[in-house]
């Protein structure tokens, strides 16, 4: 003020930094992709009624949620998809075994879930970039260091995924016992919310209701899911000869900001090769 008073001028601000335009742009899409509905230009919906009788559901709890973050995960992740298929008629075969072994007690519930759950823990140790996030804001990839395995589960209310934890340091056995109870927690509506936090990665399984392939929408901020599709008896070629092999499809679905073909690839090899043998996944255990 005593300078002004005296004739100097006042120094120019200085000119704030900011950062690249493509960064800005990133991040404020980031901030508001979970919503980006109200933000596109959007014509409404024409009247549907005046073609004949409807019914209208609001779209609330669960589903909106699912809504939010399906949108939030289509518009700012860059999806890619990776097919392969895996024979696990010796892994069928040991776990109806083991399963029809330990009626009652631990492991009774012994599902192919439990068995692809571990392989995936193996698998995301050989690849890094798959259990990891994309900071958009900070421009940089968080590595996680810890497994936590989401599964969808079709609840009646909507899609939800409860979490795994620690499924690095977990058997079969008790991975499977984890699944049947968060699944059950799910269906009758007691799953905390604290168990459906802190996921790494997802694996989605439409086999029990059909189909033989499934394209993913990653649950986001992860960077990959994996689906899992029916096990079908098929005729493949093995040693020169064709056997009847019980096989199951797998399509990977990863951010390709993060991770590449290779990388992807590499995945679902370990996959392939750990759930064709039985043994290897007991090595894990």
């Amino acid at each position: 003020v005593k300078a002004f008073a005296d004739g100097g001028a006042p120094a120019p601000a200085a000119a704030p930094t900011e950062p690249p335009v493509e960064r800005r742009a990133e991040a404020e899409f980031a901030a508001h992709a979970a919503s980006a509905i109200p933000f596109l230009d959007l014509e409404p919906l024409p009247d549907f009624a005046a073609y004949g009788e409807v019914e209208v559901e609001p779209l609330r709890s669960i589903r909106r949620k699912v809504a939010h973050k399906m949108t939030t995960a289509k518009l700012l992740v860059p999806h890619v998809w990776h097919m392969d298929e895996a024979d696990v008629t010796d892994l069928d075969e040991f776990r109806r075994r083991e399963r029809e072994r330990r009626k009652g007690g631990a492991g009774a519930n012994l599902t192919l879930l439990s068995f692809v759950m571990k392989a995936v823990t193996s698998g995301l140790k050989a690849t890094p970039a798959l259990n990891a996030s994309l900071d958009p804001f900070r421009e940089e990839i968080v590595y996680k260091q810890y497994y936590n395995i989401g599964f969808a589960a079709d609840t009646g209310r909507g899609l939800i995924v409860p979490v795994v934890r620690g499924t690095d340091r977990k058997s079969i056995v008790r991975i499977a016992d984890d699944v049947y109870d968060l699944a059950s927690k799910a269906r009758d509506g007691t799953l905390a919310a604290e168990n459906m936090r802190g996921g790494t990665f997802t694996i989605t399984n439409i086999g029990p209701l059909g189909g033989t392939a499934l394209m993913p929408t990653i649950n986001y901020p992860e960077v990959a899911i994996l689906a899992m599709g029916k096990v079908q008896e098929k005729p493949v070629v093995r040693d020169g000869a064709i056997v009847i092999r019980k096989m199951l499809p797998l399509t990977l679905a990863f951010d390709h900001r993060i991770a590449d073909g290779a990388d992807a690839a590499r995945f679902i090899a370990e996959l392939v090769r750990q759930l064709s043998d039985p043994n290897l996944l007991l090595l894990e255990t």
